[in-house]
């Protein structure tokens, strides 16, 4: 399994659920397992922009369910019924708490920047250098003024965006 993949939105059909005491997410509508959806390995992002929180799958049993690794990468928040999207982000960050925006005053966000999204950012707050896995967060300062650290986690070509929002938000 390698530390990250060139996809940030694939297989993301359906909503699920979660059970927090047995790890196992239920679909409903889903491909889980399927050429181009889910795989072992792969980061499910809870949430329609991932603020649920982040999970690594550990296990596919069928179409409809898998199994997760940890619930720490998220909020505890009750997840039923919620819009999901499947991404190869980098592993790391999963549990990385710079990551994680579970009880922060900030935004952290990993995002697959293809070469369109180095184009799109020029002469905006989200300034890029390099495509490939990049962490944005941002804040307000205290006067107000939004304030955004760009750093690149993984610098590579070939990225894949998907049908969630385009990265980074310009």
């Amino acid at each position: 399994m390698a530390l990250w993949g060139n996809n940030d939105a694939k297989g993301s059909g359906g909503t699920v659920s979660l059970d927090y005491g047995t790890l196992v997410v239920i679909g409903s509508g889903t491909t889980f397992g399927q050429v181009g959806a889910a795989a072992t390995g792969d980061v499910i992002r809870f949430g329609p922009r991932g603020e649920i929180g982040n999970a690594v799958i550990v296990g596919i049993a069928s179409t409809t369910q898998l199994s997760i690794a940890s619930t720490a990468g998220l909020s505890g928040v009750a997840i039923a019924s919620t819009d999901f999207h499947i991404s190869e982000l980098p592993k790391f960050t999963v549990l990385d708490s710079r990551w994680s925006e579970i009880n922060t005053n900030y935004e952290p966000h990993i995002y697959g920047v293809a070469e369109g999204g180095i184009a799109a950012a020029q002469g905006t707050s989200y300034a890029l250098t390099h495509e490939g896995w990049v962490g944005i967060t941002t804040y307000n300062d205290s006067d107000g003024n939004l304030r955004v650290k760009t750093e690149t986690l993984v610098a590579m070509s070939g990225i894949t965006t998907g049908n969630i929002p385009t990265y980074p938000p310009v």
